[in-house]
Order: C-alpha cells, then structure tokens, then sequence
C-alpha cells in the first residue's frame, strides 16, 4: 500500500532508539525525509545508519534532549531549514522511572511532567507553523496503554501520560481541519524501555530472572506474545498519512489485545 508521504518531511522526537525509532524508520521507508533528536551522540549514529538504510530520503540527527525547551525549538528550527518545512510531527519520550507512589519525590513528578507532557508541548507549539503550512500536516503522539488501563508500579507514566491524551484531543480540534492530530498507545513492545521495567522488577525481587519477567510481560497479551517496535511504527506511518485522512482525535491501542477497558 503506498502511504502517499514520499517527499513529505517528518520530525520525530527521541529517536534515537526504541519506538520512536521504529516510527522514524517506518516513515523513511515510505520515502519521507526524517529529522530525529536523541541525547547520547552514539546512538544517534547509529539510528540515523538505520534510517538511511530504510529508505532514500534525508536524514538529519540532532543532538538535543526533549526536557529542554530551547534544545527542542532549536531542533524544529534547524528541522525546518534544513529540510525544508514539517509535514509530519512524532513526540516520542523515553519512559519516566518506575516505582510505586510513596517511592517518588517531587522531583520524580515534576521531571516526569517535563519529560512526557511538556516536551510534546513544546514540539508541537513550535512546529505548529510549518504543520499548518503544509497541504499534508499531522501530528501523533506516542504514549503508552497505560492511559486507559494502569500498570503496576508504573505511577508516573500511569498518570502523567494522561495529559498529553487531553492535549492530543483538544489540539485535533483547535489545529483542525489543516492538520490532523492523533494518538498511539503502545502496549510492551521489545524495546530497551521493557528491559530496563523488567531489569528493575529484577532488582526489586518481584521476577527470579529477565526471562521470568518477560514471560509475565506476555502472559495477558491475548496474542500471547510481546510487540515488535516495527509494528508500531507502521501504525504511526499510516496514521501520518493520507490513507488516514478521516482519522484525527483518536488514541489508537496497539497492544496485542492486551487492554481489557
């Protein structure tokens, strides 16, 4: 199915690995050009190799971290020169610390907040411009299942997260009809974010081994298997294009079935 997006130019924020990566290469093998952000030099080398390998396009990394307002108006900025101009928009965050609530400080919410909420604040305000410049603009953020349902030890993401689902559903209406604005919630994909919630549940003594947790992470999955990061960034590609063209306001599981709300 050709998505229609050949030529476009996607921004995606934190791309550098796990799902924002796979969204970024999803795009690239669609014919996009893609601007991605990551903090850690190494591997941002090594995501953009990935993504110029998927396609034909250009790639621009950039070395930026998302809880920094100016490193992300400065990343649109240089996105849109270079490129440019924006079509396609990806907030994508790595995941807040794990833990139950009387195990988090202010600190904890207040970065969590910058890292999940604000972050995709920022983004989306400053590429507003260039999205509503573009005969193609949309938007979609990646949150998590934990939206809908909670996670066990997971009280950040479980309720921070929440707000960008309220900014998600107002901006499809304020940023409309030019540009489309949508949500994805993945459910356990095998990123390094799984690894590291498995990792710790270790460290905690909840699991004997990496191997007990994964097979805990699966076992209410009702296609009883974890995600793989491509299937979720094919969803945010067609999502972003104009096969989608009807589809705005939504957050859109893709967790295996795993959702029972």
């Amino acid at each position: 199915m050709d998505l229609g997006i050949e030529g476009n130019t996607a921004l995606c924020t934190a791309a550098s690995s796990g799902l924002g990566l796979a969204s970024a290469t999803a795009l690239a093998s669609e014919g996009a050009d893609v601007a991605i952000c990551g903090r850690t030099a190494a591997h941002l080398e090594a995501a953009e190799q990935q993504i110029q390998d998927a396609g034909e396009g250009n790639v621009l990394a950039v070395e930026a971290d998302i809880t920094d307002r100016d490193h992300v108006e400065a990343f649109v900025e240089e996105a849109a020169d270079e490129l440019g101009g924006i079509d396609h928009v990806v907030t994508s965050a790595g995941g807040p610390p794990s833990g139950p609530f009387g195990s988090m400080d202010d600190t904890d919410w207040y970065d969590a907040y910058d890292l999940l909420v604000m972050s995709a604040v920022w983004t989306l305000r400053e590429s507003r411009p260039y999205l509503e410049d573009s005969d193609a603009g949309t938007a979609v953020a990646i949150t998590s299942r934990s939206v809908q349902e909670v996670i066990d030890d997971l009280v950040l993401s479980n309720s921070v997260r929440r707000a960008v689902i309220g900014l998600v559903k107002t901006l499809s209406r304020e940023f409309a009809p030019g540009v489309r604005v949508n949500a994805v919630l993945p459910g356990a994909h095998e990123t390094s974010r799984i690894e590291n919630l498995i990792d710790a549940a270790v460290e905690r003594g909840e699991f004997e081994n990496y191997e007990a947790g994964y097979e805990d992470w699966a076992a209410d999955v009702p296609l009883d298997r974890i995600g793989e990061p491509d299937e979720l960034g094919d969803v945010v590609a067609f999502l972003s294009s104009e096969r989608a063209s009807y589809v705005t306001g939504t957050a859109l599981p893709v967790d295996g079935g795993s959702t029972r709300s």
